[in-house]
């Protein structure tokens, strides 16, 4: 595993195997970056780096677009897996893998370096001399309410005991020039962990950390049980703890390389209007609503900072790549501590999270002995408990002879397998997220709304040597056939 230890390394990765465009040109911070970064994902073209931007020139101040969006033919994923410690060339299968094999081992907590080791550090500003706008934060999309700062960077906050720190990403945006707006659910881990500051009295300490080494945004998006430090599970990828420093007005302990650190608190119950946003699910927002707020009390920073930005919306963004990867590392690992055949597990990323594709094993029916039906209910059993249900409201049920991360595959296994009366078993008030479109009020307000699982299966339909075999090219004609055919492909004339 290349432990890439800060943005800056993890950008000069990238423009080694051409996945950076630096956009020289100048650019508005109001609409334009967003719009281009859109445009990059629908191409799945290099992130834009962005270093002339309006209002800015001069501050040395750049904008990251699209860090951990999906790339061109050659290396779809490779800003995942080299984020993740891999090589850009890994397959979806082989980054879910390492993820599971990472997630059995015991965690490795942070090191900590002395400030003037820290990046981060470079420059303090507090009191009055406190102001967000020096930054060149975006306003992303036509109908958002404000500049979102925080859509790829850390959330940091412990519990008041000290004995959880808990490392996420949920969405900020600017108030003021010292106070943002904050989402946090009260289900989240982040929530959580405020309910016991609220009920204390206090307001909760937190650090916003943007600009993060690589790994992080990607661990932050991983549903870790409740109590579970996300840097340490980090370690445990890399083999060594990432680098941390105290932070300057409270009691955190921020990455050590961060681009921008945003100290301060959550009040207890003062709120500021947020939103609207467009989210992942892909469609226009055009409500707000009350949020709480985060008053600032330091700011540091490195030289020439970069922020990274996400443009939510229709598939492939981060948050596609970012919760789908690590929530079907998490299930996967859930599935295979249960004791089921599961071979693998993957979010289809262009379903926005919503499509959760799971593979048996071939033998599944042999070595079990159970039927297909009760396959389903002891997966619905692990899958709809717990955080990482709370992405898998469609869960599709194949064999292994289907490559999940394959969506033409996964659709035609969907479309032949699935008997359309007895292939959906219905699971009613389950643990889910609120931005949904089909979801009613109700189901909004309780984060409970019913799921699905399509059973996909074959091998308990048909006996041992009698079962579906896949017409393709490997299973449809003779090895001597297929590699004289391969050989001569180009002297057909293709290319």
């Amino acid at each position: 595993m290349k432990h890439l230890r800060s943005l800056r390394e993890f950008v000069a990765e990238l423009e080694k195997v051409g996945e950076v465009q630096q956009v020289d040109a100048e650019v508005d911070w109001d609409l334009e970056i967003g719009a281009i970064i859109r445009r990059s994902y629908d191409l799945k073209a290099p992130a834009p780096l962005f270093t002339n931007i309006t209002g800015y020139q001069g501050s040395g101040f750049r904008v990251l677009g699209a860090p951990g969006s999906l790339s061109g033919p050659d290396h779809p994923l490779a800003r995942i897996s080299l984020a993740l410690g891999l090589p850009a060339e890994a397959t979806g299968q082989e980054i879910v893998e390492a993820l599971v094999t990472a997630r059995a081992k015991p965690g490795i907590p942070p090191v900590t370096v002395p400030a003037e080791d820290a990046p981060c550090k470079q420059n303090v500003v507090t009191g009055a001399d406190i102001d967000l706008f020096a930054f060149p934060t975006p306003r992303v999309h036509g109908n958002d309410g404000g500049r979102y700062i925080q859509t790829y960077g850390m959330n940091i906050a412990t519990t008041p005991d000290g004995s959880w720190t808990n490392w996420s990403i949920n969405r900020m945006m600017i108030a003021g020039k010292d106070t943002l707006a904050c989402l946090i659910p009260a289900p989240q881990h982040l929530g959580i962990i405020r309910a016991q500051w609220s009920k204390l009295g206090k307001p909760m300490p937190i650090a916003l950390a943007l600009g993060v080494e690589p790994g992080l945004p990607f661990v932050g998006a991983m549903p870790m049980p409740e109590g579970a430090d996300e840097s340490h599970y980090l370690g445990a990828l890399f083999e060594e703890g990432i680098e941390v420093v105290p932070a300057e007005t409270v009691d955190l302990m921020v990455p050590a390389t961060a681009e921008i650190v945003i100290e301060g608190f959550v009040s207890l119950d003062e709120t500021v209007m947020e939103g609207p946003m467009d989210e992942f699910p892909g469609y226009n927002s055009y409500t707000g609503s009350p949020k709480a707020l985060f008053q600032v009390t330091a700011i540091t920073h490195r030289d020439e900072a970069i922020l990274p930005t996400v443009a939510a919306g229709p598939p492939v963004e981060e948050d596609h790549t970012g919760i789908g990867t690590m929530h079907a590392a998490e299930l996967l690992y859930q599935l295979r501590e249960a004791g089921l055949p599961i071979a693998s597990a993957w979010f289809t990323y262009e379903a926005a999270v919503h499509w959760l594709i799971l593979s048996a094993r071939g033998d599944w029916h042999d070595t079990h002995g159970i039927s297909s039906g009760d396959l389903v209910q002891r997966i619905a059993d692990v899958v709809f408990t717990g955080k990482a249900a709370v992405n898998a409201p469609k869960v599709l049920l194949v064999e292994d002879d289907i490559d999940i991360t394959n969506l033409d595959e996964v659709v035609w296994a969907f479309a032949t397998r699935s008997h359309p009366e007895r292939g959906e078993y219905h699971f009613p008030k389950q643990l889910s997220d609120q931005l949904a479109v089909y979801l009613s009020e109700e189901e909004q307000h309780t984060f409970r709304a019913g799921k699905v699982i399509y059973n996909c299966l074959l091998s308990d339909l048909f006996p041992s040597g009698k079962r579906p075999v896949k017409a393709s090219l490997e299973n449809g004609w003779p090895a001597e056939v297929r590699e004289r055919v391969l050989a001569n492909w180009q002297s057909y004339g293709y290319r």
